[in-house]
């Protein structure tokens, strides 16, 4: 469908959250465009890759939590209506634990309170369930055994598709930045020279909000370099794929993983943030160091894959806010103009959460919720939601 040139609302950005603005837009009868200048899930967005998590363990973050329960149903309903339902891995995810460990019995206390199903496991139920993994001898467990795994690509495009079904209209291109000349943005002008006009825009275009918007959003939007690492697995060892090998996180050593996932081997990530990049020209080949810190790392945890090779790899970048917290407001200075961001590495399993939040918004008006804020998105980071 060729687009038009005028809209009820234009979403700039067809990753995560713009995708799911734009359906949540369009299920409630507003007329949409949604843009992207290298297309949904690209190799450059933050929302591309194979992979991500989606767990509901957020410590006392209970919002988060909240979230991801409210989140993953909707997942589902939408791979279904798509008859895609492979798109959610059923893997189960476990969080590996220590002594006294703040964040875990947080988690376990916020489960406890908004009636989120878990296990909490022993050293030993561990050891006996998942005899793959090497375990310091303090370690415990929870696991979330209705969480798992999105495809997050496909997921990102079949979103778009079903929004496209329901009449909204895609379109590949560059919008330029725009110019404030009044408290109202008119229109949005694209690299050919193509104008757009709506009645409100909605920019969730992720690692590029800060070059879109310099002056407010510059020094507020951190894009870092993030490597992902699959290593093959022995032949025929079925111990690590599902269910032996759930999905894990272990926030002590800043590492996550998920099991051998459609035979692509087992993957690992480090979740320190790397150093800053320009996710139009980073080299998206991998470091020597980022290597050998995950072949350490594997050795150390895995002990059967010592000597596995990595049979694919992956550079992508987190678009951070300065504590983690999601972005979506207004623009300071256009009052038709929402920013919707700061997915801080954490954040794709969000979509339908915080596309319906930003769609109620975009549509109704109403105060942000604090922490979403522009106000408390500072220029110095200070990481506090995992």
């Amino acid at each position: 469908m060729a687009p038009e040139r005028n809209y009820d609302a234009i979403v700039v950005g067809a990753g995560v959250f713009g995708a799911w603005t734009t359906y949540f837009l369009r299920k409630a009868g507003a007329s949409v465009l949604l843009l992207d200048a290298y297309g949904p899930a690209n190799s450059r967005a933050s929302s591309g890759g194979e992979s991500r998590i989606i767990r509901m363990g957020y410590g006392a973050d209970e919002i988060y939590t909240r979230w991801s329960m409210n989140a993953l149903p909707k997942w589902k309903e939408l791979f279904g209506q798509a008859g895609r339902p492979e798109l959610f891995q059923s893997t189960g995810v476990l969080w590996i634990a220590h002594e006294n460990d703040k964040i875990a019995l947080a988690t376990l206390a916020t489960f406890d309170r908004v009636a989120c199903r878990y296990e909490k496991l022993s050293l030993g139920q561990m050891v006996e369930r998942y005899s793959a993994f090497s375990f310091e001898p303090d370690c415990w467990g929870i696991l979330e055994p209705d969480s798992g795994v999105l495809m997050a690509r496909r997921a990102v495009q079949t979103v778009v598709d079903e929004a496209q079904k329901s009449g909204a209209v895609y379109a590949s291109d560059q919008v330029r930045p725009p110019t404030v000349r009044s408290n109202k943005l008119d229109q949005i002008t694209t690299r050919d020279g193509e104008n757009y006009s709506a009645g409100t825009f909605v920019f969730a275009c992720g690692s590029w909000l800060g070059k879109i918007f310099p002056d407010v959003l510059g020094s507020r939007i951190f894009t870092s370099r993030q490597e992902v690492f699959f290593f093959g697995v022995p032949a025929g060892d079925r111990r690590f794929a599902p269910p032996q090998m759930p999905t894990w996180l272990k926030q002590r050593d800043e590492f996550y993983g998920m099991p051998d996932l459609e035979n692509r081997g087992l993957k690992i990530a480090h979740d320190h943030h790397g150093p800053a990049v320009d996710p139009d020209t980073q080299s998206r080949t991998p470091t020597a160091e980022a290597i050998a810190l995950a072949k350490q790392y594997v050795a150390r945890r895995f002990p059967n894959l010592r000597d596995a090779p990595i049979v694919e790899a992956r550079v992508c970048q987190y678009e951070n806010t300065s504590n983690g917290d999601f972005l979506i407001d207004r623009h300071p200075q256009m009052e038709n103009v929402w920013l919707v961001g700061g997915g801080s590495g954490h954040g794709f399993k969000h979509g339908p959460s915080v596309g319906e939040y930003a769609a109620v918004h975009v549509l109704n008006g109403g105060i942000v919720d604090g922490r979403f804020s522009l106000g408390t998105k500072e220029s110095v980071q200070h990481r506090a939601v995992f």
